[in-house]
């Protein structure tokens, strides 16, 4: 039976890390199609930091509760549900509400946790592999052979775009820090670019014969927009899912037309819920396996405790982070730990900042 209240984080105002407030709200009930799931853990991503800050209000209808990535079991399931069922193991993508003891999910947006894996890595899977999914493999239309460049090949999304990239059979450039290149290479980097010390384009250039690469996935925008334009080869596509360095730059567009390229980008949470249901279908066929076969690993920097919300935001503002970073909500609170640019764990102090 389900309790009538649950302690959770809320926002108390736009503003930094110390806005997250613990507080005590209803225990949400589940709808038509909806599953209740007793969160063990919850992801941290970076969309989470621009709704705190006040930039990224949730779609009508969502929870204002941060949080988009869950695992747990199910302890209540609405009408119309025909899967997951009562003590289901699961992780899931919410539009919001992750950040509690309980949150209703779209049953049709939930996976199973991956054979092998604990709460604490199926919780940092739903937001980044929707996301790399959907923007590389659907509206970029990687193909096996094809070459693709990642920006920000330390981050969540980066390590899962590398592992899923390479899974696939791509060619994979990306771009890092000086002491987050070997991590990069480790998890299936080609070719791992300095961006403070190398220049990504001419790095591409002259290691494609002057071809360019077909696919390039940004989160960074601002100035690199024309360097990715120049990285691209005849029928490239440039697939936008965030910008770091502003959504605005000046573009010559005649390398657009002359050399037939695509530009494009999406955002996840206002998507639809049919869309997504789409995503989770594909995702369950064609990577899962993968997942739980080990060829693609989930990479944990960190986890805190619920109570602990704002440290962990203040960690992944930091850009200290390798992979991601997650909230551990039920069960035994797990070590911090790091992937410092080798295979060993060490404490994330050491890591490369």
């Amino acid at each position: 039976m389900l309790p009538d209240h649950m302690t959770c984080i809320e926002i108390a105002h736009p503003g930094g890390p110390e806005v997250l407030r613990s507080a005590e709200r209803p225990t949400p009930r589940p709808g038509k199609g909806q599953v209740v799931i007793a969160v063990a853990a919850a992801g941290i991503n970076r969309p989470d930091v621009l709704q705190r800050q006040g930039s990224y209000p949730p779609p009508p209808g969502a929870s204002d509760l941060p949080g988009l990535e869950v695992s747990g079991t199910v302890v209540a399931v609405g009408d119309g549900t025909e899967w997951p069922g009562l003590g289901q193991s699961v992780c899931a993508l919410v539009a919001g509400g992750g950040y509690a003891q309980y949150v209703a999910a779209d049953a049709r947006h939930c996976l199973p946790v991956p054979e092998g894996l604990d709460f604490v890595q199926a919780a940092s899977l739903p937001e980044t592999f929707f996301t790399v999914w959907h923007n590389v493999f659907e509206r970029g239309r990687l193909q096996p052979g094809e070459r693709i460049l990642v920006h920000g090949g330390a981050g969540g999304i980066g390590i899962t775009a590398i592992q899923l990239a390479k899974a696939f059979g791509a060619t994979v450039f990306t771009t890092a820090s000086a002491g987050k290149l070997d991590v990069c290479r480790s998890l299936g980097a080609d070719r791992a670019i300095d961006y403070r010390a190398e220049d990504f384009v001419d790095v591409v250039k002259r290691e494609t014969g002057g071809t360019g690469v077909d696919v390039i996935l940004d989160m960074v925008g601002g100035g690199d927009i024309p360097r990715n334009i120049r990285a691209l080869a005849a029928e490239g596509r440039l697939v936008f899912i965030a910008f770091m360095k502003g959504s605005t730059a000046e573009v010559n567009f005649m390398p657009v037309m002359v050399k037939r390229l695509t530009l494009t980008g999406s955002t996840l949470r206002p998507q639809s819920g049919e869309a997504k249901a789409r995503i989770a279908d594909s995702l369950r066929r064609n990577v899962w396996p993968l997942i739980g076969a080990g060829t693609i690993r989930p990479v944990v920097h960190a986890t805190y405790p619920l109570d602990r919300a704002a440290d962990a935001h203040r960690l992944i503002e930091s850009n200290a982070h390798i992979g991601k970073i997650v909230l551990v909500v039920r069960g035994e609170q797990v070590q911090r730990f790091s992937l410092c640019g080798t295979k060993e764990w060490c404490h994330p102090e050491r890591a490369e900042r």
